[in-house]
């Protein structure tokens, strides 16, 4: 049997979302107090913030904020893990 960890991001519910304050400091100490709990978050980008924001540049930004690996990124859902 394999241990490595598997996932279906349709199966993780989104538990943090980047609205129209963008990423703030209190965003990014949430999403690493999050990612030492669980190893795995989900984010979701609403439109508020989308409108204005490259999603791509998003998704790179928070890697290097919270120094988690971009697992995966479809539409406004970015998943991390640590």
């Amino acid at each position: 049997m394999s241990t490595q960890h598997t996932f279906k991001d349709d199966e993780l519910r989104a538990t943090v979302q980047i609205g129209k304050n963008g990423i703030t400091e209190q965003l990014v100490n949430e999403i690493k107090k999050q990612l030492k709990k669980r190893k795995l978050i989900k984010i979701k980008i609403l439109k508020s913030y989308h409108k204005t924001h490259d999603r791509k540049e998003t998704a790179k930004k928070l890697c290097v904020l919270t120094k988690a690996r971009l697992l995966s990124q479809k539409g406004f859902v970015i998943v991390l893990r640590k």
